[in-house]
């Protein structure tokens, strides 16, 4: 397992610190200060800026936990497992991972509406050019753990990003090849 942006936080791997040192607010959450800067500058490029809004971005292992348990009692096991990761195992506690979603009036904060399409689709194909992936793409449930979040980006920095989205690789994939010693 590699550390800095590519520290890999899953079910078998939980996060090794409670709270990243270098937090800084960014579209009303809170991403370690690089990836922070990142996501500012991506949503400015595809002119997101009243579009897009960061739904969730660091959260601690006690309101992963809370999470974690009311998604249980509303939405069942079945679905929680495939969308929520266990308290301490969430990526979100690196503070390198964002969920984005579209600016409507109702917003959907476990999954929130981030189509392919029209500005949404824009970020999507700009987001390794920031150092950004999409860390659950549809196929590779088996690998991540977790089921397709079209909504889920994570910071990994270049040029780590390109080359994760260039091969339609998962960030597991990536570091398990040797990648992340590039």
């Amino acid at each position: 397992m590699s550390g800095g942006n590519l520290i890999l936080v899953n079910a078998r791997r939980p996060c090794p610190f409670t709270v990243p040192k270098d937090l800084e607010p960014v579209k009303g959450v809170l991403l370690r200060r690089e990836a922070a800067r990142a996501l500012e500058r991506l949503i400015a490029c595809v002119d997101g800026e009243n579009e897009i809004i960061a739904v969730s971005g660091w959260r601690s292992e006690k309101e992963q936990a809370e999470i974690y348990r009311s998604s249980l009692k509303e939405n069942g096991p079945d679905f929680t497992e495939k969308y929520v990761a266990l308290p301490g195992h969430s990526e979100h506690q690196t503070g390198l991972a964002v969920d984005v979603g579209l600016n409507l009036p109702d917003i959907d904060f476990i999954c929130p509406a981030f189509p392919e399409s029209g500005v949404c689709g824009l970020f999507r194909r700009r987001a390794a050019d920031f150092g950004f992936v999409l860390r659950y793409p549809p196929g590779k449930e088996t690998v991540t753990g977790i089921a397709h979040e079209p909504w889920h980006f994570r910071y990994v920095g270049q040029p780590h990003s390109k080359i994760i989205t260039e091969r339609g690789l998962t960030l597991e994939e990536y570091l398990e090849g040797g990648g992340g010693n590039e």
